[in-house]
């Protein structure tokens, strides 16, 4: 049995340099990595610290080790800059209070669920460190989406950072509809948010409804028409010639009325480029906003939040050149640096690493520009997605912040342990064994990694999974 001076050994921690601490574990605790503890030092200072591994110790005990988070000041503030090393300290586990100073010193606000190893505390992010790139990963079934959803309805109701949602299969077009049920003050800000839903759809728009999801082919660069009618400058050098000198003269017409002209022309090339056009059925798109209000007009604008529907659309193209449109448009007028984040789910549909045509490889190359130069014009990215490997390793490698959900495979968690490399990686590995709803934040926009229960959503949920039905005798 343990002597009285061997149980205070046991709880003794050291930290030579003020940054990160060592223990031995206690038999009778349980400090798993991820956890808070407190180190009150024999002057009467404590630091707060982080664990974020377990490794033997030279005699054969378990031994804790992790970095300081901050030392409290005499005034009961926690001062995250402060270090203060100490030879021995009492380890002890720290309380909600303690973790809320953490939160208040690094102005993390965004409540987004409880926190694994203290389930009575709030896990909260902090707003202002959007502003670099975000990767959130997680297999298909974790919750991957649902979870996103409650971060941006967090964004949406703390702060006055504009979103672009590029949404495939309609889960945020519900974004605008807060639940009967719902009655926290986080509720009423988000029902008074400027949330805008636009959809592929012809007729009438009724006020209320959903807008239509238009691009304009006018406002489209050279570069980015000839994308579109898969013209090389190489390969087709009349007709993208052709196309060259038109921008001038048919710079503000519409697809309808620049077909016309080219049919009307003498010109064999402009023949060509009219055959080109109606072979590849640009004429039948949905997109194309003629009299109609394009998505970039109401981007300008800076609603709250603008969701882009980009399922439903008839030819695979188009969803593709709405994309194009929309972040050309905000690359041509980063100059004006006015903030934006761009969410982009299920992110491998614009920039997978696979070549793809045309249209797909000018989509990617804007993203690995927006990654490697938007962020100090205040373009920044959010990428979710079910698989590192399916996105562009030059886009994932501009990614500050991480939000890891369940991930079965031992490649990716290598993948991603190699590019994040400050998220620990005892908190990594468990991500195999995380329930759905479960993350592990870890970057700049968190107090400290920490592993996740993600809240339940504000707002409705727009795609759900069908469910297998079932007999009822």
């Amino acid at each position: 049995m343990a002597t009285s001076s061997e149980d205070e050994a046991n709880r003794t921690g050291v930290s030579a340099e003020g940054r990160s601490f060592r223990f031995k574990l206690p038999p009778d605790e349980v400090f798993p990595p991820g956890s808070f503890v407190i180190f009150r030092q024999a002057g009467g200072r404590t630091a707060l610290g982080q664990v974020e591994s377990h490794t033997d110790g030279p005699t054969g005990r378990a031994a804790a080790t992790g970095r300081i988070l901050g030392v409290i000041a005499p005034d009961g503030r926690l001062d995250p800059l402060a270090s203060s090393p100490f030879r021995s300290a009492e380890v002890a586990p720290a309380g909600e209070d303690t973790i809320e100073l953490l939160h208040h010193a690094t102005g993390a606000t965004l409540a987004v669920g409880s926190l694994a190893t203290n389930p009575d505390v709030p896990a909260r992010l902090l707003p202002h460190r959007f502003n670099r790139h975000t990767f959130w990963c997680g297999q298909s079934g974790s919750g991957k989406t649902y979870a996103l959803g409650v971060v941006l309805e967090q964004l949406l109701a703390h702060t006055d950072l504009p979103l672009v949602i590029f949404d495939p299969n309609g889960d945020f077009v519900r974004l605008p509809d807060v639940r009967s049920d719902a009655s926290s003050e986080d509720a009423d800000r988000l029902r008074g948010r400027d949330i805008r839903v636009l959809r592929p759809g012809a007729g009438p728009v009724a006020p209320g409804l959903p807008g239509h999801l238009r691009a304009r082919f006018t406002a489209l660069p050279l570069h980015l028409k000839a994308a579109m009618l898969r013209l090389d400058p190489l390969v087709d050098r009349q007709e993208y010639n052709s196309l060259l000198h038109l921008e001038d003269r048919f710079a503000h017409l519409d697809a309808t009325v620049l077909l016309s002209a080219l049919r009307d022309s003498p010109d064999p090339a402009h023949h060509a480029l009219a055959l080109r056009i109606e072979n590849l059925g640009l004429l039948d798109w949905q997109i194309w906003a003629g009299e109609e209000t394009a998505a970039t007009d109401i981007i300008e604008t800076r609603p709250t939040a603008t969701v882009l529907d980009l399922g439903g659309f008839q030819f695979a193209e188009e969803p593709l050149v709405v994309a194009l449109s929309v972040l050309e448009h905000l690359w041509a007028r980063r100059e004006e640096r006015r903030p934006v984040l761009i969410v982009i789910d299920e992110a491998h549909n614009l920039c997978s690493p696979d070549p793809g045509g045309p249209l797909q490889e000018a989509v990617r190359e804007q993203i690995i520009r927006i990654a490697a130069e938007g962020r100090k014009f205040g373009l920044w990215l959010l990428l979710s997605t079910q698989r590192p490997s399916k996105i562009h390793p030059s886009i994932i490698s501009q990614c500050d912040n991480l939000a890891l959900m369940k991930m079965s495979s031992p490649l990716d968690l290598a993948e991603l342990g190699a590019v994040f490399g400050f998220a620990p990686a005892a908190l990594m590995s468990q991500s195999s064994r995380f329930r759905q709803g479960e993350a592990l934040f870890a970057g700049g926009f968190v107090p400290a990694p920490s592993v996740v229960q993600v809240s339940s959503r504000l707002t409705q949920e727009g795609g759900k999974d069908v469910g297998v039905p079932l007999r009822t005798s």
